[in-house]
């Protein structure tokens, strides 16, 4: 089986693309899988790193409102299109899977005109506008939201990486603690902000550093390669742990009890699937789809939410830390987390990816 993956731009739409290609590879170490990327996106270094073929096609942002640019697009698009059906026709490709972003287009549209099954992953509640054009095309939509309003949807949630979801936070906790130079038996809170961190987040949780200290609670703070926020030295109290980037993301889930972080999709779908409960920042900008991510879980009694601008020093201290105080509490939300979460929608896409391929094989 030969399979193009189309998922480029963001870590959201290439980390569920890279978890499909393993779940692929251990089911047959066989399978063909080629990613298609662009020159701009963390496909370059992500997918590399993982062990599978990019092939890059050239980008073609689609401008959002009436511009000079948006003259340029109809034969920017062409030349992408073409590129990705070279690659499509040298793959001798069987299904071409598209998980939305800058690659999705040219490559569902380079898949129809090769006649080349189409399936779509949706990650978000709101669909974006590739993902709209290639469920034109198709019947078989994979969303992670069951209420999606795209066409044929089938629910499967968000292929996650094997170590996480996999992970069993209990039973890792004091090694992941130990790793990161935390104590064993403390309440722990995890801040991140996703790969670049978020200021905002960071700025409130390092002002509310003497806050974590009072209440005995330490925390494990991803602050993200461009930021610098780190709270000033104190003798005495719970540790503070400042790092820039984490690539043990499975550690740093179980050495927490709890998460504050923003509300993309991949972090909603990850935390649910190992059962942390967090408190939800969403990005305050675009359309509003980190709110809509978080707001199923926190409905369900796993999180908490909490506007970008409501996020204070003064609001940790009176809603979250008494949540962190209160053990009983803590595992309830952690049971509400998990019941929300999903651990095997790789396999489920996989299956999927299967089904799409043989019933072609056989209509031929």
């Amino acid at each position: 089986m030969r399979v193009v993956l189309a998922g480029g731009g963001t870590a959201g739409h290439i980390e569920p693309a890279l978890a499909l290609a393993d779940a692929l590879r251990r089911n047959d170490p066989n399978t063909g899988i080629v990613c298609l990327g662009t020159e701009r996106g963390l496909e370059t270094r992500l997918v590399p790193q993982r062990g599978y073929e990019l092939a890059l096609i050239p980008p073609v942002p689609l401008p959002r409102t009436l511009t000079p640019q948006l003259l340029s697009v109809p034969g920017r698009l062409r030349g992408a299109i073409n590129a990705a059906a070279a690659i499509l026709d040298q793959a001798r490709a069987d299904v071409l899977v598209g998980f939305g972003g800058y690659v999705a287009t040219p490559g569902y549209l380079a898949a129809r005109k090769r006649k080349v099954p189409i399936i779509v992953h949706e990650a978000n509640p709101k669909p974006g506008l590739a993902n709209k054009l290639g469920a034109r095309f198709t019947e078989h939509v994979a969303v992670s939201h069951a209420d999606s309003p795209l066409p044929n949807a089938t629910f499967v949630g968000i292929p996650l990486r094997r170590d996480i979801a996999t992970l069993d936070r209990l039973a890792t906790g004091d090694k992941a603690r130990s790793y990161f130079g935390l104590l064993p038996d403390l309440p722990t809170l995890l801040i991140f902000g996703g790969s670049q961190g978020a200021r905002s987040l960071n700025q409130a949780a390092v002002a509310a550093a003497p806050y974590f200290r009072q209440a005995g609670i330490q925390v494990l703070h991803i602050v993200g390669p461009k930021n610098t926020e780190e709270p000033e030295p104190a003798s005495g109290g719970p540790q503070y742990v400042t790092i820039p980037y984490c690539d043990r993301m499975d550690l740093a889930y179980a050495a927490a009890d709890m998460a504050m972080c923003r509300a993309g999709a991949m972090t909603c779908a990850e935390l649910a699937a190992v059962a942390l409960p967090a408190v939800y920042v969403p990005l305050p900008i675009g359309n509003g789809e980190q709110r809509l991510n978080a707001e199923p879980i926190v409905a369900g009694g796993g999180g908490m939410l909490v506007d970008n601008a409501d996020l204070s020093p003064d609001w940790i201290a009176r809603h979250l830390l008494p949540v962190l105080a209160d053990p009983g509490r803590v595992a309830a939300m952690s049971e509400a987390a998990g019941r929300m979460g999903r651990r095997d929608a790789d396999v489920a896409l996989a299956r999927m990816v299967y089904d799409v391929v043989h019933a072609a094989g056989a209509a031929r």
